[in-house]
Formats: structure tokens, C-alpha cells, sequence
């Protein structure tokens, strides 16, 4: 009696571990760093770098313990039981965060962003939508099944009880993210739960008996979901209208660079968009929706543009073979998950989170490929970390980031030198982040050192699509007379976004420098300052339009004069 009891509880006991093992890996979404720039993700990798350690121990210790049972080394080795443990450790955390965005919701918590309510442990409300419809299709999953067992044992109400509270959480938020790619994503990845739990044997009975009735059904269905497409269309339009074109603008992009481009997304879209612009062939409302995105809000495309297209196909094709494998071991609600999050991948940008990339592995492996060697993968993974030191590097480059809120600070507040050594400083850690870079050129260029700026920013443009960086350039080489050159970069930044006045703002000034004079060029970009319709009118508009029609006034009391 005894001795069974004891193997009872060493048995739960290596349950417990393996899950806290897998849930600590998935954990890193509840890492918050308000203290850090807006947007900065490297809180979670920092987290990630020390869960990874966690995870490790409770492995270990879970082996030793099935090796004191005298548990087979087959069985000591794999990871049998590891979906399991991923499903239920997806509906912890998304309880958690569904509870997070209600207090938000309430005002008993403060949102990640001044601008929204609700963002969860996350900074923009996308992604939070995207993370709570990645999981609501495994509490789907485990809820219909705990149905389907006929069972009273107290652990399957527990299960059942526990899914359906997580999902019924999920659901009260879920729409307040106003995310619509979460909303289609959930609604694919639940119909797809809901159809693979259907009785195959009684829908083909039905099928017989009612064929036109759900012939008429499903017409009626269809015409609701173009309903329902439209009016999520017409609830934000330019927004939709925008990805359209990012996307049109990144396809172009990926035909120039088919096997990738080395120096990355955001410098070949960049190019691909001052090349369309440039051309002159364009539609009204493309000028419109265009921005100067850091993500194509397709993770696919990306892929393609970064890494080439046979990579990207290869990818797929790999993805394709675990949901086929998920499926085939009616592992439905991995499946379920990782169908939420293509879906949702199509038009957001959810692998530039670290909590979204590590799901997403763990998925993938939940799917069948990590019941072998599962234990193994994670502890390789610790090594690998801790022997390349990538957990050293994550830990620095959070601490620049820290120091970089001061930095900052200077920055915003005119002490321009002191910004400058702060910067200089930080630089080794964050060369490669382009509101950093663009910072410390502005700084400089306020300070008067043109050419240093310059080469700050320049390194900016490869990491950033912001017009404004090629307006400092321009403007760094008007100070030191070269006009041809500020010229070309003020021209760039008009084929970048053509609908900002600004450039050509810039561009009125330069033709009324008294060494770069033209008059016509002049009344040209007057003309288009004065009468183009800015976006948003604001005070720097009327600022703008006003000093260019002082240039010209004087220009021509000039000329009366002589």
C-alpha cells in the first residue's frame, strides 16, 4: 500500500515538474518592462534566458526521479506528454492575460500605451488579440472533449470546468482588442476544432437526410460571412487599404531581392517604396495609406523579402508537415493554436515578439516532434544559450536600454552634448535599433557636427523607413554647402511618402539658399507647401506655410528694390 502510494506521488511529482518546466519557457509574455523604451521587447528575453534555466532543473530533477522508479530509459528520455503540458500551460497564461486585460479594462490596472485601454502585458492591443486567439481554440479543444468523456471522475469536471472558464475569459476581451486579424484568426482556428470534433457518423446521416436544408444554410452562411468581411473592412479602411499596399510594395520588393536581401526588411522596402513613388504612377489614395512601416504585417512576405523564397517555401513546407502529423495523433488543439497564429500571421507581425517565436517552436514540436527527445531539446537549448552567451548579451542590452531612457531624457530636453556622450556610450549595445540610431544623429546634427551625424544616420536608414532620417541628411549637407547632395536626399524623402510637406519644405528653403538660388524650382515647392492637404493639419503646417511665403515676399521686394 505503501509502496504505491509513494509511486503515485512520484509520478505527479514529475508531472508537476514537466509542466513547470514548459510553462516557465512560455512564461516570458507576463514580462513587463515599463521602465524600458516604448515597444522594447528585450524584457523577454532576458526573462527567456532565465526560465530556460528553470526549465532545465525541473527536467533534470523529473529524470532523476523516474530514474529512482526505475522507469525505462525510453521513457526517461522522451517527452510523451509534452503537448499536453503546452496546451494546458497556454491556457494558464491566457487566463492570466484575459484577467490582466479586464482589470485594464476596469481601471484597476494602467495599459501598456497611453493610447489604449487595453494591451494586456503587451504594448499595442494587436498582439494582445493575437495571443488571446492563438489560445482560445485549446480551450475550445480541451472543453469539447471533456464533453465528449462520459466520465465523473472529478479530474475531467476540473478539466472541463477549468477550459470553459479560460475560453468564456478570453472571449470577454478578445473583441475589445478592436484587432481584426485576431477576430479572423480565432474564428478559422475554432471552426476548425469544432468541425474535426464532429461525429462523422451522424453527420453523414444527417448530410442524407438534410441535404437541402444545409445547402440553403450554408448560402446563408456564406452571404453573412461577406457581410461580415465588409464591416470589418469599413470599421478602420485606410487601415486596410494600407496593408494592402505595404503588401503590394513589398511583393515588388521581393522580385528585386527573389534570394533575400542581406541588409533586411526594412531597407529593401524602403527602396521598393521611393522607387514606386518615384515613378509617378500611382493611385490618389496610395499616397494616402503609405507609411514608413518597420514590418510588412505579413509574416510570409517577410520571410521572403529577408531570407528568399526557397527558404520561405522550405518553411512552410515544414509547418505543413507538423499540422499534418498534429493531426493525424488528433492533437487538435496544437493544431488549433498554430492555425490561429498563421492565420493571424497573414496580416500582423507577431514573430517580432520573442513570446510569439518561442510559442511558436514549442507548437510546432508539440505537434509530434517533440515527443522524441523533447527533454533533450530544451536542455540543448539552455547549453547552447549559455554557452554562446546570448543570455550575457540579452542582460547588457537591456541595461543599455535603461540607460538609454536617460539618454533620452537629455535628448528631449536640448543638452545636446551631454546626449552625445550618453549616446556614444550605448552605441556598441544598440547599433542595431533605428530610433536609437536616428536619435543620436539628430543629436549631433543639433550640435553642429554634420558629418558624424550623417554616418549615424545613414547606418539608421538600414533599420528604419522614417522619411526624417533622410530629411536630417539632406539638411546635414545643406549646412556644409553640399546643396546637390541635400537636394537628392530631400528628393528621396518625397518619393518615400509623398504625401508629407515637410520635404518639400525643405526642398522651398534650399532653392532660396543665396548659393543654390532658383527661382522657379522655388515658386514650384511654394505652390505645393501652400495648397497640398496635409493628413492632419497642425501648427507646424501653418508654421511652414507661412515662412515659405515670407521667402517669397521678400524674394520679390528684393527684386523691387535693385
Amino acid at each position: 500500500m505503501m509502496i504505491g502510494w509513494m509511486h503515485k506521488m512520484r509520478e505527479a511529482t514529475v508531472i508537476l515538474l514537466q509542466f513547470v518546466a514548459v510553462c516557465s519557457l512560455l512564461s516570458m509574455v507576463c514580462a513587463t518592462t515599463p521602465e524600458l523604451p516604448a515597444g522594447e521587447t528585450i524584457g523577454q528575453w532576458v526573462w527567456f534566458g532565465k526560465a530556460v534555466l528553470v526549465s532545465t532543473g525541473c527536467i533534470t530533477a523529473s529524470c532523476l526521479l523516474q530514474l529512482l522508479g526505475k522507469t525505462s530509459w525510453t521513457d526517461i528520455l522522451c517527452f510523451r506528454n509534452f503537448f499536453v503540458h503546452v496546451a494546458w500551460s497556454l491556457v494558464l497564461l491566457g487566463a492570466i492575460e484575459a484577467v490582466w486585460g479586464l482589470r485594464q479594462l476596469y481601471g484597476f490596472s494602467v495599459s501598456g500605451h497611453s493610447r489604449y485601454a487595453l494591451t494586456g502585458s503587451f504594448f499595442n492591443p494587436g498582439p494582445y488579440g493575437g495571443y488571446l486567439a492563438m489560445i482560445l481554440p485549446v480551450c475550445l479543444h480541451l472543453y469539447l472533449r471533456a464533453c465528449e468523456w462520459k466520465s465523473t471522475d472529478v479530474l475531467h469536471k476540473i478539466e472541463k470546468v477549468t477550459a470553459g472558464l479560460a475560453g468564456i475569459l478570453i472571449l470577454c476581451v478578445l473583441p475589445a482588442t478592436m484587432s481584426r486579424s485576431a477576430w479572423i484568426a480565432a474564428a478559422i482556428s475554432c471552426a476548425w476544432v469544432a468541425y474535426m470534433h464532429r461525429d462523422r457518423r451522424k453527420w453523414s446521416v444527417l448530410w442524407r437526410r438534410y441535404k437541402k436544408r444545409y445547402l440553403t444554410w450554408g448560402v446563408v452562411g456564406l452571404f453573412v460571412l461577406i457581410l461580415g468581411g465588409a464591416g470589418i473592412f469599413f470599421l478602420k479602411p485606410d487601415s486596410a487599404m494600407g496593408r494592402l499596399f505595404m503588401w503590394k510594395i513589398t511583393c515588388k520588393a521581393i522580385v528585386e531581392h527573389p534570394w533575400g536581401c542581406r541588409e533586411g526588411f526594412v531597407y529593401a522596402y524602403g527602396e521598393a517604396q521611393e522607387k514606386y513613388f518615384g515613378s509617378g504612377d500611382y493611385a490618389v489614395w496610395e499616397e494616402r495609406v503609405a507609411g514608413s512601416p518597420e514590418y510588412a504585417f505579413n509574416e510570409y512576405l517577410e520571410l521572403a523579402l529577408t531570407a528568399g523564397v526557397m527558404l520561405g517555401v522550405m518553411f512552410f513546407s515544414t509547418i505543413g508537415a507538423g499540422l499534418w502529423l498534429g493531426t493525424k495523433w488528433g492533437r487538435y488543439e496544437i493544431c488549433g493554436a498554430l492555425i490561429s497564429l498563421l492565420v493571424f500571421s497573414f496580416s500582423s507581425y507577431p514573430m517580432h515578439f520573442p513570446v510569439f517565436m518561442v510559442t511558436g517552436i514549442c507548437l510546432l514540436f508539440a505537434c509530434g516532434a517533440g515527443d522524441v527527445g523533447g527533454k533533450f531539446l530544451i536542455c540543448g537549448t539552455c547549453a547552447l544559450i549559455w554557452t554562446v552567451g546570448l543570455n550575457g548579451k540579452w542582460q547588457r542590452e537591456e541595461d543599455a536600454c535603461r540607460d538609454w531612457v536617460y539618454a533620452r531624457m537629455l535628448y528631449h530636453q536640448g543638452n545636446y552634448t551631454a546626449a552625445n556622450e550618453a549616446y556614444h556610450k550605448l552605441y556598441p549595445q544598440l547599433d542595431e535599433r533605428g530610433e536609437f540610431l536616428f536619435e543620436y544623429g539628430h543629436s549631433l546634427y543639433k550640435s553642429g557636427r554634420y558629418d558624424l551625424s550623417n554616418s549615424f544616420l545613414e547606418q539608421a536608414a538600414l533599420y528604419s523607413t522614417d522619411p526624417m532620417i533622410l530629411n536630417i541628411i539632406g539638411k546635414n549637407y545643406q549646412e556644409m554647402q553640399y546643396y546637390e547632395k541635400a537636394e537628392t536626399y530631400y528628393w528621396a524623402s518625397v518619393h518615400r511618402l509623398p504625401g508629407r510637406i515637410y520635404p518639400y519644405y525643405l526642398l522651398a528653403k534650399l532653392y532660396a539658399e543665396p548659393g543654390y538660388r532658383n527661382k522657379e524650382k522655388f515658386e514650384k515647392m511654394q505652390r505645393i507647401v501652400l495648397t497640398k492637404e496635409p493628413k492632419v493639419y497642425s501648427t507646424a503646417i501653418r508654421e511652414m506655410r507661412s515662412e515659405v511665403e515670407k521667402i517669397g515676399d521678400d524674394w520679390c521686394n528684393t527684386k523691387i528694390d535693385r
